[in-house]
């Protein structure tokens, strides 16, 4: 029997539940409500905690309550990205504030600084919305406070009924929210913090913690499952393999930053080094990406890019590349796999192929500035030429840190940096980013334009005017981003129904701002039925991004095909380049 915990047991029990958290991130992306190929609740809020984590574990033993609080909420603060990471770190930021006056957590104290977390995360939430992550948190400080009023001091039992309570609430999640219920799957979010909660008790129950996946747990509520090799081969497409000549041996942090980056792009990595190579394998909807970043390092030979989600080989690969990894393994005798880190503040497209890690800043200073995010070298190089100083590559894929946007405003030479997210995700973490801003440089401020969609952001960015003010300039983006419409056409990974749309996997969906908008077997139908929805009777102009899949003769085709369609409207066809969405269209 145990009443209370120190500042020890918190750190180890907080790793822990960072640690399950981890090992069960990729069944929590396949709880995502939409069957695209980016479901990232479960890596957001793994980087995110991790975050935490990697600052956490480096503390002593030794370490005081408030030391080790203070390092779990920057952490997670500065580390978080998507709405479900920017809440998990709301979430922790409360309970920390909660309990690191005390040397000492009992019953009591654990139960307030529930409340306090729940407090803190519905704040930080502009409409709050149940059956999500935000109600599973707070059914468990409910269910703290009720047996903490109950005078249940013994902390064992404590901690087991609220998880048992919090499963309870997350099991209740569908009937919240119907889009949960119609897509059979629990809240990925609540589904995350239950794990983050589990891992935590486990080990303060002196349990020996299995941090895999049974089937049992394994299985999401869905209707239809996904198997592992067709998952594999429907979220990373291409599996991309070169040997890096390096100019000199890389340093450690070099090593750390280069497989960082490659996890953030993609899974199924191998990366081993010597003085003279590196060698690497990863599946990405992107080979560019890694090329990219490996050319910093050195010259690239034996290079080899499959796509497997059209040759169908996923199996057959699976059964070569563990021989593969054998070899690499064996040529570079004694090469440590680096430990993973979550900072990916490099991660920032060239401009103009220049070698630098960071996009070449303007050293005139002025009045306003902008960071935008996007996914696409195409896409990247429209904002900066409607002026954009400094371009996050991330997105729908990829949502970049708090951290990320936040280092991103500092390096732009202006006293005002408006930032456009460009995806509904990112929004959270780019308000967390303000508010760092604010409390850090009182010569500087961000300005979030709530931009969800790339076509805002460019629409945001055209209806900027330098001679006007801050305020005349936000107001005037934020009403241009009010008449844009959107629509993105990628894949489905599982079979399900969403809208009382049937879905199966393998078919093109068009997601539009309330939904799903089409469903087929060819990508232009799709596009079209799409468009055809979002456009109407005022629509002027009709805009087509097309993808990294979509070759320019196709698009400008399809551009004609539109034209046609919709003959009052100008229409007009670009290069995104973005993955995994074949057309991003806009109708204004």
């Amino acid at each position: 029997m145990s009443n209370t915990i120190n500042a020890t047991q918190v750190k180890k029990m907080f790793l822990a539940g960072a640690s399950n958290l981890n090992a069960k991130k990729e069944w929590i992306n396949e709880l995502n409500v939409f069957p695209v190929p980016d479901g990232d609740t479960g890596t957001n809020m793994t980087m995110t905690i991790m975050s935490a984590a990697k600052d956490v574990q480096n503390l002593s033993d030794d370490v005081d309550m408030a030391t080790l609080c203070k390092n779990i909420y920057s952490g997670a603060m500065r580390g978080a990205r998507g709405n479900s990471g920017v809440i998990l770190s709301q979430l922790l930021r409360g309970f920390t504030k909660g309990c690191r006056d005390y040397q000492e957590l009992d019953a009591q104290i654990i139960a307030a600084s529930f409340e306090k977390a729940v407090e803190t995360a519905y704040k930080a939430v502009m409409k709050p919305k149940e059956g999500t992550i935000l109600t599973v948190a707070k059914g468990a400080s409910e269910k703290a406070t009720e047996l903490a009023k109950e005078g249940v001091t013994d902390l064992g039992p404590f901690f087991e009924e609220i998880i048992n309570y919090a499963d309870e609430v997350l099991a209740k999640t569908p009937e919240m929210l119907p889009v949960l219920k119609q897509a059979g799957v629990v809240d990925s979010g609540g589904q995350g913090l239950v794990q983050v909660l589990k891992g935590a008790a486990d080990q303060f129950l002196g349990k020996e913690v299995d941090y895999s996946i049974d089937e049992a747990a394994a299985t999401p509520v869905s209707k239809v499952q996904v198997s592992a090799e067709a998952e594999v081969d429907i979220k990373f497409g291409y599996c991309t393999e070169f040997i890096v000549l390096l100019n000199k041996p890389l340093n450690v942090k070099q090593e750390i930053d280069f497989k960082a980056f490659l996890e953030s792009i993609g899974d199924s990595i191998v990366m081993v080094a010597d003085d003279e190579i590196c060698k690497v394998h990863v599946h990405s909807n992107d080979p560019g990406l890694a090329i990219q970043r490996a050319l910093m390092y050195g010259q690239l030979s034996n290079m080899k890019i499959d796509n497997m989600r059209m040759e169908h080989r996923e199996k057959l690969f699976h059964e070569q590349s563990n021989g593969e990894y054998a070899e690499i393994d064996a040529e570079i005798n004694g090469a440590a796999e680096a430990t993973p880190t979550y900072n990916r503040e490099d991660d920032i497209p060239l401009k103009n192929g220049s070698s630098s890690k960071e996009e070449e800043i303007p050293s005139e200073h002025k009045e306003m500035g902008f960071v935008a995010v996007c996914a696409g070298n195409g896409l990247a190089d429209i904002f900066r030429g409607l002026g954009v100083d400094y371009v996050i590559e991330g997105g729908q894929t990829m949502n970049p840190s708090t951290a990320d946007i936040f280092d991103a405003a500092m390096k732009v030479n202006a006293d005002t940096v408006f930032v456009l997210p460009n995806n509904k995700n990112i929004i959270l973490a780019a308000n967390q980013a303000q508010a760092m801003m604010e409390d850090n440089d009182e010569s500087k401020k961000i300005v979030v334009i709530p931009t969800k969609t790339v076509p805002q952001g460019i629409t945001a960015a055209i209806n900027f005017i330098p001679d006007v003010s801050v305020e005349d300039n936000e107001e005037a983006m934020k009403e241009a981003i009010s008449t844009v419409k959107t629509g993105e056409v990628t894949y489905a990974v599982r079979d399900t129904v969403i809208d009382d749309v049937t879905i199966k996997q393998g078919d093109y969906m068009g997601i539009g701002d309330s939904g799903i908008m089409g469903v087929g077997s060819d990508i232009e139908d799709v596009t079209e039925m799409m468009l055809e929805k979002i456009a109407d009777d005022s629509t002027e102009l009709i805009s087509l991004y097309y993808g990294s899949d979509i070759k320019e003769e196709e698009a400008n085709e399809f551009c004609d095909r539109i034209s046609s369609r919709f003959p009052t409207c100008d229409v007009e066809v670009q290069y995104g380049g973005q993955p995994i969405y074949y057309y991003i269209v806009s109708a204004e």
